[in-house]
């Protein structure tokens, strides 16, 4: 095994806001443990205590009214060439991961659009990329630690475990203080990227699953005004470009001749490369770079899942309100995502596609906009993403979530004084799940 360590960071002060500065954090302190069993004491004598990791959350459901704790420090990365696997700590961000996958040879699945969040908390709200064939960020993961309300060190694996352990990786913050995950690797890959204008909106409900189906990864990028899509961003496996070379027509939408960002008024500096160009799978599939902040965070963001074969449906009640919508629509990416067998994921048991929605940040309004919009998605079997802003009831909730019973035991055994409740999961699971 080859094992990485950055010196530890100690740095106490309390962390006033998330990224997008629309949610101000409660909690009266912030502490960043160097080991685990400065966790553990803290966990013992915290009457409620929530890890924090990067902030990148636009829902509540990392807030607290008493504790918080950032794991910073536990950026360990232990690769293992035999099991082809890498066991990494809370404190670790993809972006950091990668170049160290990549120079030993492997390579995860897929990333998200940005680089910059932790493997961590994205795990836990079940956070992902685009692709037919590709699950979420979780799907990787077969061994989890955590630090449970007990103060208990817990390793579970999907070997090990494996009737549980479905219900342990997308755990909402709810379980314990996930201290390390270990993910499944593959061999690492080339990417090229390419991005086509001016797809008319009828072409893209004609021809959706040969859209979704035209690369390794797929993004399409909507204004939702019936005509015309923004952009499709279409990542191609390089080794599969030389047997198929990519066309400069893609059914009636043209290839972009200059690198763009989703939101076409944005300098495209932050974006990744685009226009072919080479490069590896951590450089090109997320939509961002490491080394540039995508925005300010001056945005408010939303996404619902539904499963793939209601897609066009979704689409078309969407296309219905989009005078409404539109206003404070910074830009909607649409994505697919593989189905999985993670209890509290949005792609449990079904292939779905993501309806993404970055708004402008405008609270109010947006508030008042995501009833109509839900209740448009509603018949599709709608499930919102954790991380993400909505108004759907618990019980509507609940009902999209066939194993919300099973996982509220689990969360009962490792948490049974509720030391990692707040007002997110109270609302969630304490209101709609019977004991």
């Amino acid at each position: 095994m080859n094992h990485y360590h950055s010196p530890d960071q100690i740095n106490l002060s309390r962390q006033q806001f998330n990224w997008a500065r629309n949610i101000s954090f409660s909690s009266k302190e912030l502490l960043a443990p160097s080991n685990e069993f400065q966790i553990q004491a803290a966990i013992r004598t915290s009457d409620k205590i929530k890890a924090l990791g990067t902030g990148h959350c636009f829902s509540t459901i990392a807030d607290t009214d008493a504790t918080h704790l950032s794991l910073r420090n536990f950026t360990d990365i232990t690769l293992d060439i035999h099991a082809h696997t890498v066991t990494v700590g809370a404190g670790v961000r993809y972006g950091d991961l990668a170049p160290i996958l990549h120079r030993a040879g492997y390579a995860l699945p897929n990333l998200a659009s940005l680089p910059h969040i932790s493997v961590v908390g994205s795990i836990a709200t079940a956070t992902h990329g685009s692709g037919n064939s590709l699950g979420n960020l979780a799907t990787s993961v077969t061994k989890i630690k955590l630090i449970s309300g007990t103060g208990e060190v817990h390793e579970f694996s999907r070997k090990g475990e494996p009737e549980i352990f479905p219900g342990l990786v997308v755990h909402l913050g709810a379980l314990g203080v996930v201290t390390q995950v270990t993910l499944d690797l593959i061999p690492t890959f080339d990417i090229a990227q390419y991005v086509y204008k001016g797809l008319s909106f009828p072409t893209l409900m004609e021809n959706f699953d040969t859209i979704s189906d035209a690369a390794y990864s797929v993004s399409v990028f909507t204004n939702w005004d019936n005509e015309h899509l923004n952009q499709i961003w279409v990542k191609h496996l390089v080794k599969d470009l030389k047997k198929h070379p990519f066309p400069a027509v893609f059914l009636n939408a043209q290839l972009s001749p200059t690198k763009i960002h989703p939101i076409e008024s944005v300098s495209p500096r932050a974006c990744t490369e685009q226009l072919g160009a080479p490069g590896p799978w951590y450089e090109r599939l997320p939509h961002f770079k490491l080394d540039f902040t995508p925005s300010s965070g001056n945005e408010l963001q939303t996404e619902y899942f539904v499963p793939r074969k209601f897609a066009t449906l979704a689409f078309a009640e969407v296309c219905k309100i989009s005078e409404t919508i539109t206003p404070y629509l910074q830009v909607s990416e649409i994505r697919t995502i593989k189905r999985d067998d993670l209890w509290m994921s949005p792609c449990f048991n079904e292939d779905c596609v993501g309806i993404h929605f970055t708004w402008k940040n405008l609270p109010s309004e947006i508030h008042q906009i995501l009833p109509l919009l839900e209740e448009k998605l509603r018949p599709f079997e709608a499930r919102p993403h954790w991380g993400k802003i909505f108004c759907t009831s618990p019980s509507e909730v609940y009902k999209r979530y066939e194993m919300a019973r099973e996982f509220n035991r689990i969360r009962r055994s490792l948490d049974p004084t509720g030391k990692f409740e707040n007002q997110f999961l109270l609302k969630l699971f304490s209101e709609v799940v019977p004991e």
